[in-house]
């Protein structure tokens, strides 16, 4: 069974909100067809996704959903919540076919999909790791460790992109049947209890909104509102890890796991936007602009601690002992993408710039197949890789947590609905890309090199009022030649035919630190544009690891075709560091550094790092 192709159209989107300040331009009317990000999507389409379902093969993900349908025989394999990846790599191959239809990769769906369905209990349950291993009693017995809410929350989540890109509803039966079950055994006068890991509320919201029940959105309420009052503390855990220790209501910021937390937030923010809750919506405004003040990276990576994966202290950002969770800057955008929509507030556009140019782009190859985990922002030459997730191993074609691999995939292809959103007969153009954007019966072209290039040609079809985003780092930025101001938005009203020409200034910046972060006191980095940049030691001629910039040294910019698949290079100067002069003990009443001889220093941007030979890399250098 199938909707009608206008349903789906109309809805093509990753958060389908219609109470917020703008709504979506969902895949259908937004097209990304060139630039910076089209060859990506298209190795993400070719390459990952068709070797995604393999490495899931091989991982023991699809036989685990298979023994709970009854087909074969044996144990569970892998972690407990190993059902989340097959769903985000189904979510992934939904919103690829909404970008780019194929036969084949609708076929793989709905293979995949008969067998969950047939995995389901009839009750609703689902969770293929929890029956194998424990059966029907041991149904949310360890919920805190069980991410039993989280799979199903991946689930519902995969089930709406599906719906909304083919219009096949059978795994959507599958996800109102499971929650269904979830609406009737969990809230006040049921099972009190929240999952471990948050993802449900997002999913729950977004089920509401394809299908009007309003129990679900009711459900997604209370599991944001029962957090912080002592449930994952009553079964012996430290709650400030889960994003439990305060109420959503009253937090301040962010913190303990950051993937949870982020989670947690974007949930949050879609309760609120539903349900015209502008208390919620507040708190989640002041703890989102917390995090990006005191907790976020020069990157947009988030969470500075191995231990929990989690948010530190504030100012707590160290570059070498980074974790910045790859899912976490996915999680970050999907917030602030949300919050965008909500509030209108152009902070939050630029929120997702940075963190998908650097922090998300970073975790995976230029060859779309192999993915960090955790993204440092300093690498030591001959560092000795001790974890399995180390950036010292390079990016590895798979993990055995391998949440990120596939939500990497889901977002580079559903990035298209990330792009514009639109109101009262306006479009706002939050990313630039090339492509088209539709709004009614008017297109808009969209012409550029962005990041590259700050050029954006924008042709429209018909009268529309268009609403650039101006970045806050485009000062001096201009529109059909005359000057805008940054940090906000410049309306536009353009008539058949019109041509509006953006420009971004793209100037090179020497950026610093507040000096509470303590990790990078008195050190600067590169950036341009929407990009941050690494020193990586393939291109240099001293050690990265003593390398100074000069305190009044030009940076100059130079684009190249053939490095690290086209990209803008960085050239400045610096000296090479010497070393202490006591090579036996490195601490002593003079402990200045040992500079040595001006050298070339020459930055990559740092998405592109170790997709050569792994060495030293830094993203803040020490001034001279």
């Amino acid at each position: 069974m199938s909707a009608t192709p206008d349903a789906v159209r109309t809805s093509r989107s990753p958060a389908a909100g219609i109470r917020g300040r703008w709504l979506p331009v969902g895949l259908a009317d937004a097209k990304i067809t060139g630039g910076f990000w089209s060859p990506r999507q298209q190795r993400n389409g070719d390459s990952a996704i068709p070797s995604g379902q393999e490495q899931l093969e091989k991982a023991g993900n699809l036989q685990n959903l298979r023994l709970a349908a009854g087909i074969g025989e044996g144990e569970a394999i892998g972690p407990v919540f190993a059902d989340s990846d097959v769903y985000k790599w189904l979510e992934a191959a939904a919103w690829e076919y909404g970008r780019n239809p194929s036969e084949e990769l609708l076929q793989r769906q709905r293979d995949l999909t008969a067998i969950v369905a047939a995995a389901q209990r009839e009750d609703g349950y689902l969770d293929s790791v929890v029956q194998l291993r424990y059966g029907d009693d041991g149904r949310y017995k360890q919920l805190v460790w069980s991410h039993e809410h989280y799979c199903a929350g991946h689930l519902i989540q995969a089930a709406v992109a599906q719906v909304r890109c083919t219009g096949d509803r059978e795994l959507l039966e599958v996800a109102i049947k499971l929650a269904d079950h979830l609406v009737a055994t969990f809230g006040d006068g049921k099972t009190v209890d929240v999952d471990g890991h948050p993802v449900i509320e997002m999913a729950l919201v977004e089920l509401y909104r394809e299908t009007g029940t309003a129990a679900y959105l009711d459900l997604a309420r209370w599991f944001v509102d029962a957090r912080g009052h002592g449930i994952i503390k009553n079964h012996g855990h430290e709650p400030a890890y889960f994003s439990d220790r305060v109420p959503v209501r009253e937090a301040t910021t962010v913190e303990g796991h950051s993937v949870r937390a982020v989670y947690l937030a974007a949930g949050a923010t879609d309760v609120a936007v539903e349900t015209g809750d502008t208390e919620l919506l507040e708190a989640l405004k002041r703890q989102f602009a917390h995090m990006w003040s005191t907790k976020t990276y020069v990157t947009g990576g988030l969470g500075a601690r191995w231990e929990g994966e989690a948010f530190g202290d504030e100012y707590e950002l160290p570059s070498d002992r980074a974790y910045a969770e790859t899912c976490a800057a996915i999680g970050g955008i999907q917030w602030a993408w949300r919050m965008l929509l909500a509030t209108g507030e152009a902070s939050y556009a630029d929120a997702i710039e940075r963190m998908l140019y650097n922090g998300f782009l970073a975790g995976v190859s230029l060859a779309g197949t192999e993915y960090f985990y955790v993204n440092a922002l300093q690498l030591r030459g001959g560092a000795h890789a001790d974890n399995g997730r180390s950036p010292a191993h390079g990016r590895r074609g798979w993990f055995d947590c391998a949440c990120c691999p596939p939500n990497i995939m889901r977002t580079l292809a559903s990035l298209d609905g990330y792009l514009a959103s639109t109101s009262d007969g306006a479009i706002q153009i939050h990313q630039y890309a090339a492509g088209t954007l539709t709004v009614g019966d008017v297109t808009l072209t969209v012409d550029t090199a962005y990041p590259w290039d700050g050029a954006v040609g924008i042709t429209a079809s018909g009268p529309i009022a268009i609403e650039l985003r101006i970045p806050a780092w485009a000062e001096g930025a201009t529109v059909n030649g005359k000057p805008v101001d940054a940090a906000g938005y410049a309306r536009v009203d353009a008539a058949a035919g019109d041509v509006i020409e953006l420009k971004l200034p793209m100037a090179t910046r020497v950026v610093g630190a507040d000096p509470r972060v303590d990790a990078v006191r008195g050190c600067v980095a590169l950036e341009r544009g929407p990009l941050v940049y690494a020193v990586e030691q393939a291109d240099q001629q001293a050690n990265v690891d003593g390398l100074h910039l000069l305190p009044q040294a030009s940076v100059a910019a130079s684009h190249d075709d053939q490095l690290l698949d086209g990209v803008t290079v960085l050239r400045t100067r610096g000296r090479a560091g010497t070393g202490h002069r006591d090579a036996v003990w490195p601490f002593a009443t003079d402990s200045a550094d040992g500079v040595g001889d001006e050298v070339d220093v020459v930055a990559v941007p740092y998405y592109a790092w170790a997709n050569r030979e792994i060495g030293a890399m830094r993203v803040w250098l020490p001034r001279a």
